[in-house]
């Protein structure tokens, strides 16, 4: 097969290395695609420089209406990203289409924002020397972002960067995860498309090792990292005085109080922790249900996960595919086992096929075994018994993690405490950790990452406040 080119500087690239994409069903190569060579690397940033410069001159109407016929293409080329979706990441197609669906309106939301970046008049006069002064304060594009995207949402993560980098009149570099390069790929074929200056569309499929060269790049001025929190650490150690936003692992813990509308609870968390094999950061890990209602709700919960269609993610109607490789759907067996053999107890779950490991309940679990103090990154939850809602927030907070949360009750005092003492980015009231609008601000504390996506909170991430001040005295 011919491998798949990589772009710098819109132009598609080819070098004398490629490396093959695994549809992880089955395992069978499905593509290949290029891999830069390091003088690429050196191209790319000269390109974004320059692609930096003609977006800074670029009006805003004009980044709006370029990301609006982005918006309509990826419209008009849904079935070819879902497919892509699929066949590189084992993704189901209703994960696909769903994530095809985010990723359209993340462009669109970015292209709203892009025509209303704020700005502000200060007022100097609180001071008698501030007398007959202007202050002024505008958002300046901070030049060449670096993308780094992940691949369990290999598309619209990659649009949660790319579009609001262009909205604020940056030029981007794209490092796509090597597993899903696919649709980053595509991506960018259908930003050129919509108008995109091809100064601006650099999509290297480099490694790990040549990211870290470009992050240690000065002429970068900021790095969007998804990712796991191992790495995202490393490369902020790493990246010198630029600018960087983190959105890194999580273990989400759900809380169930006793006055919970314990169906809808139920199917909500079969959802959240299994949808993408549970290969989500904010996935539904650790499940915290008051002791009162725990059999019933167990009982019930039990039943949602076991309706669940698990299989071939080609096939519409499949609720839980493969993981993204072998070896990471083994590393998840061997936590379980480990988990067995130090007490816990499986409540449901099978032996692996490959990839593909079914739907897994563990109970009887401590807070030092890694299925509740790390992040599983599989479709494994672990349930727990507590007797008040005091011990359950502890419990949520005893990890080094905090992307997100949810507790469902219907108790304001008890939403309040929650919301104050629960250490997380964002709380879901009578929802799942993995509930996410794209406009919504998202990231993390402790563990899980610095700085916030959701569009028009990654264009302050990415564009510098400069005040002027105009003395009218003179």
């Amino acid at each position: 097969m011919t491998p798949y080119p990589f772009y710098i500087n819109g132009q598609k690239q080819t070098s004398n290395k490629a490396f093959p994409v695994r549809f992880s069903y089955t395992g069978e190569v499905i593509a290949e695609v290029y891999q830069p060579e390091d003088a690429h690397l050196e191209q790319a940033v000269q390109a974004a420089q320059r692609g930096a410069r003609v977006m800074r001159r670029m009006p805003a109407h004009e980044r709006s209406a370029m990301l609006r016929r982005l918006h309509s293409l990826m419209e008009a080329r849904t079935e070819d990203l879902v497919n892509a979706l699929v066949m590189e990441g084992g993704k189901t197609k209703k994960a696909a289409r769903a994530e095809v669906a985010r990723a359209k309106q993340t462009v669109w939301v970015a292209s709203e924002e892009a025509r209303r970046i704020p700005g502000e008049v200060v007022n100097m006069d609180w001071t008698k020397d501030g007398e007959n002064r202007i202050g002024l304060v505008k958002r300046f594009p901070l030049g060449v972002i670096l993308c780094i995207a992940p691949f369990n949402y290999p598309l619209n993560l990659a649009c949660h960067k790319i579009a609001p980098a262009l909205a604020a009149g940056n030029s981007f570099i794209l490092k796509p995860a090597s597993a899903t390069p696919l649709s980053a790929l595509l991506l960018a074929e259908l930003l050129l498309e919509a108008g995109a200056p091809p100064e601006t569309v650099n999509v290297i499929t480099a490694s790990g090792a040549q990211a870290e060269k470009l992050v240690r790049d000065e002429r970068i001025a900021m790095f969007s990292f998804t990712g796991s929190s191992a790495v995202g650490w490393h490369l902020k150690s790493i990246c010198g005085r630029k600018r960087a936003t983190l959105e890194l692992g999580g273990n989400a813990a759900v809380i169930v109080h006793e006055d919970a509308n314990q169906a809808y609870a139920a199917k909500r968390i079969a959802f959240g922790g299994f949808t993408n094999a549970g290969q989500n950061c904010i996935s539904v890990q650790r499940v915290l249900i008051h002791r009162p209602i725990f059999n019933d709700m167990l009982e019930t919960l039990l039943d949602e996960i076991k309706a669940l269609k698990v299989g071939d993610p080609r096939l519409e109607d499949t609720d839980v595919g493969p993981m993204i490789t072998e070896s990471a759907a083994a590393q998840a067996e061997s936590w379980v086992e480990e988990a067995v053999h130090g007490g816990a107890r499986v409540l449901l779950g099978g032996p692996r096929h490959g990839a593909l490991l079914p739907p897994t309940v563990l109970t009887d679990v401590r807070q030092e075994m890694k299925v509740s103090c790390q992040e599983v990154f599989a479709p494994v939850l672990t349930v727990s018994p507590y007797d008040t809602f005091e011990e359950a927030i502890q419990v949520a907070n005893s990890t080094d993690y905090g992307l997100q949360g949810g507790v469902f009750t219907r108790d304001i005092t008890r939403i309040l405490k929650a919301y104050d003492e629960i250490e997380v980015g964002g709380l879901q009231v009578n929802d799942v950790s993995t509930f996410r609008i794209d406009h919504m601000p998202y990231g993390g504390v402790k563990g899980s990452g610095i700085g916030r996506e959701g569009l028009k909170y990654a264009i302050e991430e990415m564009t510098e406040p400069k005040l002027m001040v105009i003395n009218m005295n003179a």
